[in-house]
């Protein structure tokens, strides 16, 4: 299959090297000091799942040189989309579809109003991984994982064809019953442990440990679990403790991408997390003080990285 990574970071770099490894026709689409290392060198995975060493990838920065591709994986940051958006017109051309990785829970109407619905499935991944150097992803937690659906929910021949090329490339690939619900599951997950690990610049261990910061993480969870309710997305009963208890299970020095990228002075994803938090819940009436107070508290640092506002 000739799939197209949009993105060669933590997610995008770590899958796309696996489909490589499994010999199928991969491009990356990267930029900057991570594209020129990919191009030189080529493209080095760190993991517990086993290291891999790709002498020679093929990467590129324009899309129109990508393309067409059978599957565009998107994996970028969420205020990276619309300019991904833009170049997706050309990748499609021979047919393909849209899988969207991102954090959150609205990549894939964003990328439905651009190429169509029936030309995007539902997507997430669940890998805790990054750029540990210009062409070097390192993974540290998490079986790496992806799971996909049709945006309606029903069976489809194209997702069960996608997914077969994921597992046979050694990737553990779920199809479930509601697509939907797996999106709010993990952003339940990862959006408060983000936010107040961003807040606190603490790793996920001292944030679980300490009595007020977990109180405030599970609150943190009740919370998104009452607005995806209002949007129609009924999570189980057990689904906040069930997420405490897998947070257990993660490396203490394990650390969310939006708190990496705050603490680093970089543009994060606050507001398709925490933001869409607050947004989302006042769309369908839910009070979300906790993350009003997480979104609120970082919004200086996240204007100050935008080049908006100037401090010291």
């Amino acid at each position: 299959m000739r799939v197209v990574m949009f993105g060669a970071g933590g997610v995008g770099g770590y899958f796309g090297a696996r489909l490589v490894e499994a010999g199928h026709d991969v491009v990356f689409i990267a930029r900057g000091a991570h594209l020129a290392a990919l191009r030189r060198d080529g493209l080095r995975v760190e993991s517990p799942a086993g290291d891999a060493r790709l002498a020679r990838v093929s990467a590129t920065d324009d899309p129109r040189a990508a393309g067409p591709a059978d599957l565009v994986i998107v994996a970028v940051k969420s205020w990276q989309l619309p300019e991904a958006s833009r170049g997706l017109s050309t990748l499609l051309e021979g047919g393909g579809v849209v899988l969207p990785l991102l954090n959150g829970v609205e990549a894939a109407a964003q990328l439905a109003e651009v190429v169509g619905d029936d030309r995007v499935l539902k997507g997430l991944a669940r890998i805790i991984s990054f750029i540990a150097s210009p062409g070097t992803i390192r993974h540290v937690g998490a079986e790496p994982t992806m799971a996909l659906g049709e945006p309606d929910g029903r069976p489809s021949e194209r997702v069960q064809r996608v997914a077969g090329v994921l597992r046979g490339a050694g990737i553990r690939t779920e199809v479930p019953d509601d697509i939907d619900a797996a999106l709010w599951l993990k952003f339940l997950f990862v959006v408060p442990i983000g936010g107040l690990g961003a807040v606190t610049r603490a790793p996920m261990g001292v944030v679980r440990s300490q009595p007020e910061t977990r109180a405030l993480l599970e609150a943190a969870m009740h919370e998104v679990q009452a607005v995806a309710a209002g949007h129609g997305v009924a999570l189980p009963a057990d689904t906040v403790p069930k997420a405490l208890r897998f947070i257990e299970t993660l490396p203490a020095e394990g650390t969310a991408s939006l708190h990496r990228d705050v603490a680093e002075g970089r543009r994060s994803e606050l507001d398709a997390w925490n933001g869409a938090v607050v947004r989302l819940g006042r769309e369908a009436g839910v009070p979300t003080p906790v993350h009003a107070f997480i979104y609120h508290s970082l919004l200086p640092l996240e204007r100050r990285a935008r080049g908006e506002i100037a401090f010291a």
